[in-house]
């Protein structure tokens, strides 16, 4: 598991150093947009108070506490899966995706209150209303390789049925 620890490690502090550096160091939660390459790149803030897009968006304390646990327990329930399922290096690296950005999205929650989501893609005439950041791309990277890693198991002969 010494993969998974070293990828999750580069992920939470690539996504955090990020974050800092563009919420903080360029200001961008005073300025809240920035043009970096337009129409292609650009800095948007927004502040994530709910789960994807912004569903069930709330300030309340409690949400945030719960959606840190969440964060917490799957990444728990990943981690031991991955573990008993032989911990291919595969495996190890989309597992260490998952982990480092679910941290890095909860760590926001405790520190911000709330997901720092800054990075706004657009193309081809599409213009996309909303921001994600690292931890966010490092989660979908990490369920995508699972899934693929998982080998197509089933429940039935000793997988998880994510395949």
């Amino acid at each position: 598991m010494r993969i998974a620890v070293w990828v999750s490690l580069v992920i939470l502090a690539l996504d955090q150093a990020l974050k800092w550096a563009v919420v903080v160091g360029l200001n961008l939660r005073e300025t809240l947009y920035l043009e970096v390459w337009p129409p292609f790149l650009n800095l948007t803030m927004a502040w994530n108070r709910g789960v994807n897009f912004g569903l069930f968006a709330d300030d309340s304390v409690w949400l945030r506490a719960v959606l840190v646990l969440l964060a917490l327990a799957v990444t728990a329930w990943v981690w031991t899966w991955v573990r008993r399922d032989g911990a291919r290096p595969l495996m190890q690296v989309a597992l260490g995706f998952l982990a480092g950005g679910a941290l890095g999205n909860a760590i926001d929650r405790v520190i911000w209150g709330a997901v720092a989501d800054f990075l706004n893609v657009s193309c081809c005439g599409f213009i996309n209303p909303w921001a994600f950041n690292v931890a966010d791309i490092a989660i979908f990277v990490g369920a995508f390789g699972l899934i693929l890693a998982s080998g197509g198991k089933t429940p039935r002969d000793g997988g998880t049925g994510l395949g």
